[in-house]
């Protein structure tokens, strides 16, 4: 890699079939404490909701969690969507994360509801309007972890004066005008939403403002990253992505299915491969020798500062080989830097 690029990881929670959502919440944990060995600065976990395949929808309590059985690698919500909370919720919850785990909490924050429209009713109750409240949650909830709070009415314990990293995460332009302006670093959910990457990056950029945080942009981009020994291993392990893909596309969500030799007919059928196609963008699966081509052209076209994957592997070793592979293309040390 011609730049040195922090790398981490987001644990989506997968719940693979044959397994129950216990055994995929042993996984995050497990899979925190060998990637922690192997030098990766973070993992995150994803708010959802209402998706069989996704056991991180109490994303706090996971943090809490999975930074108590690590040592030292950040753990943070890759993220928090903010229309299903208030942000005094939000700053005593992580608030609390960071008094435990002291400087190795991050919060992420998403405008969106991470779920459907009917479950999003559930969550908020009688505050459908909540999603176009996003930049005033944040400097809300900014200023319930500031010292600067202590005479207002309504205060964070904890949470006050906590120095808890806050990220803005997107995945369309519309966030890219509120991180520059915020001077916030900026995360892009590239791994399922392509699109609009390098526009959102390039508005980001033009547009930053520096702030008490950040005095130039710092940005990270993720990617599905699958690496084996060969191509033709990887392009296996792969399949159970495909799979996946194909059920998000086709309505028929399923658990994490096992790699199959041969995909479905279904799959090849024009407009469906298309819109799994999209979805792939980038999605990188190859030998050591493939993804450092790769992924070198990758980061070079974005010019990010960190690159955070994400793990649709089934099987555990085969997880965690391309966990290790993809940490000596990365040319990983076991130390990490703190932003």
């Amino acid at each position: 890699m011609k730049k040195e690029v922090d790398i981490s990881l987001l644990d989506l929670g997968l719940v693979r079939q044959e397994h129950s959502i216990a055994d995929a919440l042993a996984d995050i944990v497990e899979n925190a404490q060998h990637i922690e060995k192997l030098g990766y600065k973070r993992i995150w976990l994803a708010e959802h909701h209402n998706m069989v395949s996704v056991s991180t929808a109490a994303t706090a309590v996971l943090i809490g969690q999975v930074a108590g059985k690590t040592k030292s690698i950040r753990v943070g919500a890759g993220g928090i969507m903010m229309p299903n909370h208030s942000p005094l919720a939000v700053a005593e919850q992580f608030g609390t994360l960071d008094t435990l785990y002291p400087g190795r909490i991050d919060l992420g924050l998403g405008r969106a509801p991470g779920t459907d429209q009917l479950t999003a009713a559930a969550l908020r109750r009688n505050n459908l309007n909540s999603q176009n409240d996003f930049a005033e949650d944040i400097e809300t909830l900014q200023q319930y972890f500031s010292l600067d709070n202590v005479n207002a009415k309504v205060r964070a314990f904890p949470g006050e004066g906590q120095d808890v990293p806050l990220w803005i995460l997107g995945s369309s332009t519309d966030s890219a005008h509120l991180a520059a302006k915020m001077g916030l670093p900026y995360a892009f959910a590239s791994h399922f939403a392509p699109t609009h990457l390098f526009n959102a990056l390039q508005i980001y950029r033009r547009e930053f403002q520096a702030s008490e945080v950040l005095d130039k942009p710092h940005v990270m981009v993720a990617a599905n990253v699958i690496v084996a020994e060969t191509d033709e291993e990887a392009a296996f392990l792969r399949s159970s992505l495909d799979l996946m893909a194909l059920g998000m596309v086709t309505g028929r969500r399923t658990k994490l299915p096992p790699p199959v030799k041969d995909l479905p007919p279904l799959f090849y059928h024009p407009e469906v491969n298309q819109a799994v196609s999209r979805f792939g963008t980038f999605t990188f699966a190859g030998s050591q020798e493939s993804m450092a081509l790769q992924l070198d052209e990758f980061l070079s076209q974005t010019q990010a500062d960190e690159l955070i994957v994400t793990n649709y592997i089934y099987d555990k070793e085969a997880r965690y080989k391309s966990f290790a592979l993809l940490a000596e293309v990365m040319g990983l040390c076991g130390q990490q830097s703190v932003l």
